[in-house]
């Protein structure tokens, strides 16, 4: 498959997992505006966003893993480029010669991570799964299939900027920042009885309801502290985390010397996704310019006794091996849970630990070891759902 080239640019082609969803939106319209040919996109469940993709796209492959009864109307209208199933998935992210943005929201995107990265491709990465649930594999493959791995992530995507030109062996710590959600300030008596509707209230950043409930218990930096430990393979007692309510700095980081480098901006994914997309260049795009007069920046320590995920992601991470695709499972569980009114915002956070607890840690070698931890940490999980009061 060619590559488009741009002011002199190689842009490969590229494939869009998770294409209906918030990055996955936002993936889509940088391509539109810097010239990118979509090949193909991909959704867990059939909509009407996903058949408009496909019909704006006419030479996309338009993959849904669960069709129901939307799969004879989609075929009467795609054709034979609509495919259905995980597999369909799997095998976009193996086509050739393309850059993967993986979107998928929740453990289904492991198999995408390591199908784009066995198959040579340059892996764009926003599913955080990949990494919590099954960081080594991904490594593993990262290592013998020859492809890229690019953070997507804010957080991430500014560690890895600032690390341009850099030694690994000069990196001594990293800060991660963090708004602090929608409930920053709030005490435990306060957080009793607040809504889903509060919850879903994000005060910086437009993102899908699970990823911004994992922002207001502060899981979704958890899962970002061990994503770090991953992607720049760094300690965890050399990863801290910051809050900064304004979004701006998007983290830091500290080398052997004291020079510390940060990526400052506005709150916008769509720089950090065209960043995945046309490394190692840069395309000119219209843009506001950037200008802090009259702004405050402001940081705190965060606070772990009303937000105790943040802890357990540490714990989770240290002891490593099936901990964190359990940590993963157990929080998907129970942010649906809370999503589905079955649980109270501050019930999120006891039925992770209660399940990290219950489980005896294992080294998982395959996508399959994988499965089988999150498996058992979703019956743990509903278990503990069950258990627990309204």
């Amino acid at each position: 498959m060619g590559r488009l080239c741009l002011c002199g640019i190689a842009l490969k082609p590229l494939v869009i997992l998770g294409a209906t969803g918030s990055i996955g939106r936002q993936a889509v319209e940088v391509a539109s505006r810097i010239g990118v040919p979509i090949v193909a996109v991909a959704a867990r469940t059939p909509s009407e966003d996903l058949l408009t993709l496909g019909l704006d796209h006419p030479n996309a492959a338009v993959c849904v893993v669960e069709p129901g009864d939307a799969a004879g109307h989609f075929r009467s209208i795609l054709g034979q480029r609509v495919h259905f199933g995980q597999g369909a998935i799997t095998e976009a992210a193996a086509m050739e010669g393309v850059t993967v943005l993986n979107a998928v929201v929740g453990s289904a995107g492991l198999e995408a991570s390591l199908s784009a990265l066995y198959a040579g491709n340059r892996l764009a990465l926003a599913n955080k799964e990949s990494l919590v649930a099954g960081g080594a594999l991904v490594l593993d493959a990262l290592e013998s299939g020859g492809g890229e791995l690019l953070p997507v992530d804010s957080e991430h995507s500014a560690i890895w900027q600032c690390m341009a030109g850099e030694s690994r062996a000069d990196l001594a710590r990293l800060i991660l920042t963090a708004s602090g959600g929608p409930f920053r300030g709030k005490t435990r008596d306060e957080l009793e009885a607040v809504s889903v509707e509060d919850a879903l209230a994000h005060p910086t950043w437009s993102m899908g309801p699970r990823i911004t409930t994992d922002s207001a218990t502060l899981m979704n930096k958890a899962f970002e502290v061990i994503e770090a430990h991953h992607l720049f393979g760094i300690d965890f007692d050399d990863i801290d985390v910051v809050v900064h309510p304004q979004s701006i700095i998007h983290s830091f980081v500290e080398f052997s010397d004291g020079v510390v480098k940060a990526e400052v901006g506005f709150p916008d994914m769509r720089k950090p996704i065209q960043a995945a997309i046309t490394y190692p260049s840069r395309v000119a795009v219209e843009h506001p310019p950037f200008d802090l007069v009259g702004t405050d920046l402001t940081f705190e320590e965060p606070d772990v006794a009303t937000f105790p995920c943040l802890a357990l992601g540490y714990e989770a991470g240290r002891v490593g091996g099936s901990a964190p695709a359990v940590l993963n499972a157990a929080d998907e569980v129970a942010v649906a849970a809370f999503l589905d009114g079955r649980i109270p915002f501050l019930g999120i956070a006891d039925v992770v630990s209660e399940v990290l607890s219950q489980h005896d840690v294992f080294r998982p070698d395959s996508v399959e070891a994988v499965a089988a931890a999150d498996e058992w940490a979703r019956t743990a999980a509903l278990e503990a759902v069950g258990r627990m009061p309204r």
